[in-house]
C-alpha cells in the first residue's frame, strides 16, 4: 500500500505552471475555452489562428484576466505555415510541452453535391492539419527530452455519424480518432501523452452559424431535438470540453495515453440521429 505521504497534493497534480501550451483554431467557441482554462492553471498559451485579429483579440482577453498569451497566424493546412509557426514559438518560448489540435471547419454538404475541392478542404484542416502540427511540435517535444502532451478534437461523429450533410467531416474526425491511437502508440517512448476529445452538440458560434437560412421557429426546433435526444437535457457549453482538455492536461491524466473521452451528454445512449436535410 502506497502511503498517504507519497500522494502527489491536488494543487500541484492540476497546475500548468511553466508549461507551455499550443491551440489551434484557439480564437473562439471550444479553442478558446481550452485556451481559456489552460492559462488558468497556468500555462502560457500561443492562440494559433487563420484570422489574425480573432486571435490577437482573443490573446488580449486572456492577458487582460491577467494570463499568460500570445498569439500567432497560421493556416495548419499548409506545411511550411506549420513549420515556421511552430519554429517561432520555440524559438520565443524555448519549446512546447502542450499542444491541442483544434483547429477544424465542418460545411454542410449533400453527400450528392460534394466536389474534390470540398473533399480537399476540410481534409486538409480536419485531418492533414492535426497530422502536421503533431509532427512538427512532437518533433521538438523530443529533442526537449521531457514528456509532452498532444490533444486532438475529434467528434462523436467519429464513431456514427450525428446528421446528413456531414460524411467529409465525419470521414476527417474518424481519421484524427484512429490517428490519435497511432500517434499514442509511437510517441509514448519519448513520455508523450496523445489522447482525443469528442464533443457531442456544442453551443459555439459555429454551431449556430448551422441555423442561417432557417427559419428562426425551426432552428428553435432543430436546437429543442438536440436537447431531447441528450440524456443530460441540455446542450454543451465549451467549457465543458475546455475542462476536459485541462484534465488531459494535467497529471490527473498522467498515466492515459491512446485514449477517446466522449463528451455528449449521453448523446451516443440515446440512438438518436439527428437529419439535417
Amino acid at each position: 500500500m502506497v502511503p498517504i505521504s507519497e500522494y502527489t497534493p491536488i494543487g500541484e497534480l492540476i497546475t500548468l505552471a511553466h508549461k507551455r501550451a499550443v491551440v489551434t483554431g484557439g480564437a473562439m467557441g471550444i479553442g478558446f475555452a481550452i485556451s481559456y482554462r489552460l492559462a488558468e492553471a497556468g500555462a502560457s498559451v500561443v492562440i494559433v489562428d487563420v484570422h489574425s485579429e480573432r486571435a490577437e483579440k482573443a490573446s488580449e482577453e486572456l492577458r487582460s484576466y491577467g494570463y499568460e498569451a500570445s498569439f500567432i497566424q497560421a493556416d495548419v493546412s499548409k506545411e511550411k505555415e506549420v513549420q515556421d509557426m511552430v519554429n517561432t514559438i520555440v524559438g520565443e518560448a524555448g519549446g512546447i510541452d502542450i499542444l491541442v489540435n483544434n483547429a477544424g471547419i465542418y460545411p454542410y454538404i449533400p453527400f450528392a453535391q460534394i466536389t474534390g475541392d470540398d473533399i480537399d478542404r476540410v481534409i486538409s484542416v480536419n485531418l492533414k492539419g492535426t497530422l502536421l502540427c503533431s509532427r512538427e511540435v512532437s518533433s521538438n517535444m523530443i529533442k526537449q527530452r521531457q514528456s509532452g502532451c498532444i490533444i486532438n478534437i475529434a467528434s462523436i461523429s467519429s464513431s456514427r455519424p450525428v446528421s446528413t450533410g456531414f460524411s467529409i467531416y465525419d470521414a476527417s474526425k474518424g481519421g484524427v480518432q484512429s490517428l490519435t491511437k497511432s500517434m499514442a502508440l509511437e510517441l509514448g517512448q519519448h513520455s508523450i501523452r496523445v489522447n482525443a476529445i469528442a464533443p457531442g452538440s456544442i453551443m459555439t458560434e459555429g454551431m449556430l452559424s448551422q441555423g442561417k437560412g432557417l427559419q428562426p421557429s425551426e432552428w428553435k426546433a432543430e436546437l429543442k431535438k438536440f436537447m431531447a435526444s441528450t440524456v443530460l437535457g441540455r446542450l454543451g457549453r465549451a467549457d465543458d470540453i475546455g475542462r476536459v482538455a485541462l484534465f488531459l492536461a494535467s497529471d490527473l491524466a498522467s498515466y492515459i495515453t491512446g485514449t477517446l473521452i466522449v463528451v455528449d451528454g449521453g448523446f451516443q445512449l440515446t440512438g438518436i440521429t439527428s437529419s439535417s436535410s
